[in-house]
Order: structure tokens, then sequence, then C-alpha cells
């Protein structure tokens, strides 16, 4: 192994005066393996046992045109036999140590987790390779797995606001990675093979496109005598960032979808940010006062409060890799969904136009600083949380650094995002309804 700045660990270890009371912060030491993976370990022995994250930097984005849903079909399917053991097996082996492992996929990365007791680290561990390096993707397996992506997706189809979504995403994106579901469509996950997944893994899953963050009640000894020896026989593959260009639409349009249901379902939104842009800090704040603030924020006082528009509103910025979008959710009546959407637009327009009060702005700096160490709450949240760090480049002194980046934002901040990011112009509007009631025929 080759030891990166062991002083993170000490600066990291530490009780944040900012955050206005004591909180102690989990320590963090970070190391990058000679075959380029980035090991990540937190110690806390409160409990006998640990989280195991791995993050591997790739997802949905990668997906090659016409095999869409691949990424989180080869997520999915490493569970299913590895090494010689079955997918009964490995049940059962988990099982019996009461661990448990998952994996996931979104757009930007994978995960592969495993939570397993200190004294069953070395078994677990060594399924959990297994499954990383030696999935054997049994073909009687994947197809019930595909069979299960393709009712999943026609279930979506009853659901009138994943269905918003979809036909929000699509119409934003001009094409490119980000703008198919993650589990794919059913044209495309139809004809997804064995082959397909076994490809996908073996251009994408190796140590220098990984990050492994390992959490709880674990030490240097179970690291050098356990997991080494597993990590440093995985072969790196001498990979190099792809970046991806995302396009969006600027048009204004309107996506109407006509379906028997007896509220209106709406998504209106456009082009936003990506993670690592310096306004994410400053959009937080704008949008926590504009939709993200529950029963607080300005859309939900106005459209629900007020007006008694909507059963459910609310605004947020998915901030990617690359640049995702920034929306607004609306429930409503079918009859009211025309002017739902005009008052959604009137509180668009508002915020671009005038500063936010001071109390609004202080109100909002104390909420997101104040909630920040929820994240820490669990093993789970704080091995996701540092993978997350480290993906997005954000520094390990983050947590420490995160109060002041939002303490610092000003009003004419929060007017100056909102103007850039905030662009009603250039909106894209679906309306999942009964149409004719909704008087959009």
């Amino acid at each position: 192994m080759r030891r990166i700045a062991s002083s993170v660990c000490v600066a990291l270890f530490c009780v944040v005066a900012s955050w206005g009371s004591a909180f102690a912060f989990p320590p963090i030491q970070r190391t990058v393996l000679d075959n380029g993976l980035v090991l990540l370990v937190s110690e806390e022995h409160s409990l006998p046992f640990m989280t195991i994250n791995l993050m591997v930097k790739t997802g949905s984005k990668d997906d090659p045109p016409g095999e869409e849903g691949v990424a989180e079909l080869s997520a999915t399917s490493l569970l299913l036999g590895a090494a010689g053991r079955t997918l009964k097996q490995i049940n059962e082996e988990l099982d019996f140590m009461g661990a448990n492992m998952d994996t996931s996929a979104n757009k930007d990365y994978t995960t592969v987790s495993l939570r397993v007791l200190k004294k069953d680290l070395e078994r677990g561990f060594s399924i959990f390779m297994d499954v990383l390096t030696k999935p054997t993707f049994p073909a009687d397996e994947v197809k019930k797995e595909i069979s299960r992506t393709l009712a999943a997706i026609q279930a979506l189809q009853d659901r009138p606001g994943a269905v918003a979504d979809r036909a929000f995403q699509k119409a934003l994106y001009l094409g490119g990675p980000y703008g198919h579901p993650t589990e794919g469509t059913r044209e495309s996950v139809s004809k997804l093979t064995r082959e397909a997944v076994r490809r996908f893994h073996g251009l994408h899953y190796h140590p220098d496109n990984a990050i492994l963050s390992v959490v709880g009640d674990i030490d240097q000894r179970s690291i050098d005598g356990y997991m080494a020896p597993w990590l440093k026989k995985w072969p790196k593959a001498g990979l190099s960032e792809k970046r991806i260009e995302v396009k969006f639409s600027t048009r204004k349009e309107t996506i109407k979808v006509n379906k028997p249901v007896t509220q209106s379902n709406i998504v209106i939104g456009n082009g936003g940010m990506s993670r690592d842009n310096p306004d994410y800090y400053a959009a937080q704040v704008m949008n926590y006062i504009l939709g993200a603030g529950s029963l607080t924020s300005r859309l939900m006082e106005d459209i629900r409060n007020k007006r008694g528009l909507a059963y459910s509103v609310a605004s947020a910025f998915e901030a990617r890799k690359y640049p995702g979008p920034f929306m607004v959710f609306l429930q409503t009546k079918n009859s009211s969904a025309n002017e739902a959407i005009k008052a959604a637009m009137e509180n668009l327009e508002r915020v671009r136009t005038e500063l936010v009060s001071e109390k609004e702005l202080e109100d909002a700096k104390k909420y997101l600083v104040g909630n920040f160490p929820q994240r820490f709450s669990t093993q789970s949240r704080i091995a996701s949380f540092f993978a997350q760090v480290e993906y997005y480049g954000l520094g390990l002194d983050y947590p420490e650094k995160y109060p002041s980046l939002i303490n610092g934002i000003t009003r004419q901040d929060v007017l100056r995002v909102a103007r850039a990011y905030v662009r009603p112009d250039e909106s894209v509007t679906v309306v999942v309804a009964d149409l004719k009631e909704a008087g959009l025929k």
C-alpha cells in the first residue's frame, strides 16, 4: 500500500466548533494502493461490526447505445453467483453470518456494500471480493433478472409521478448519457444478454476505477491481515476518466401525457449544474428557500397553504458528476393543473427578480448547517458520504469547510444563482393527467 497524507487524519479528527454545538466528526484515513484503489477507513469501535462500501465509478451514463440499463443489470447480477458459489449458497453464507450485501447503480456510479460482524470479516470479505471480481453471471439467473427488470419498468407505467419524471428527463436531455432511465427501457432491456453484462463488468470493474470505504469496528491489523491480501490481487486496468458532454433543451415546451388519474403530476424544470460547480452552495440555500424547505418553503406556503392548489410541491437540484436538472414537482387536482403551473412559474420569476429576506436566508443557513451531521448518523451513511466526497473531489476536509461554505452565502448570491440556474423561459413542463378534466386536451 502507498499511504497518502497521514496528516489528513489528524486534521479531520476534531470537534467542529462552527456547528454551533459540539459535534464529534469521525476520523478518516485515506490510502491509495499500488493498483490505484482509493481506500478510506474510519474506525469506530462502539459496536462489533463494520460497513464496507465500494463505489465503482460507472453508472448508466456509461451504458453503450442500444444497451441502456446494462450498468444496473450488471450491478444486480453480481450476487447471482461467484467463484463457484451459486446465488443460493451466497445467500446462505451471508445469512449464517448475519451479514448483508447489496448492490445498486445510479447515473454516475455503482455501489457494492457489505455489513458484517468483525469476527466474520475474513469470511465475509472473501465473499465480497469474489462477488466483485469473479462473478459468474449464470445465464438462467441473468434471464430472470432481466424479466424482473422488465416487470419493474412496466409497473412504473402505472405510477404517474414516474411517468412524468421519465418524460421530463427524456425531453430535457438532447440525447446523451443522462437522458435514459438508469434501469433502461423495455426496448433496450429486452435485448440485453449475459455477454453484455460480462463485457460491461470487464470494462469498468477495476481498482483504479473504484473507491473503497470501510467504517466501524476495523483496525490496521484487520486491514493488513484480511483485506489487503485480497485487494492487492485485484489488477488495475490503466483506466482514464472518459468525460461526457451534456446538452440541455433550451426550448420552452409543455409535454402532456393522458392518464385516467384523479390528480395531475407535474414536473417543471431546466438544465442545472454539476456537483463541482462553485455555485452549488448558493444554489442549495436558494433552493431551500424556494421549495426544499418542506412546509416553510415559498412554493409550499404559496401554492399549498395560501392558494390550496397542491397536495405536495417541492423543488430540487440534481447536481451530478456532470450537469443535472433543476426541477419543481407538483401534485394537484386535474381541474387546477393550469392554475398550479401558473403559480409555480410566478414563484420562479419572483426568486429571480427579488432579494430574499434576511429571515429566509438565516433560516435556510441554520437548517442546512444544523442538519449536516445527520449524514454521519449510521455507518452506512458515513461510508457512502466519504465515497461521494472522494468521487466528487470535495476534499476530506469538506465537513470542516461546509458550515463556512453555507454561512458565507449572501442575499445577492441567492439572487445571482436564481437568475443563472432557474430559467422559466427555457423550461420543460410535463403534465401527466386526465387531460380532458384538466382542460389540456
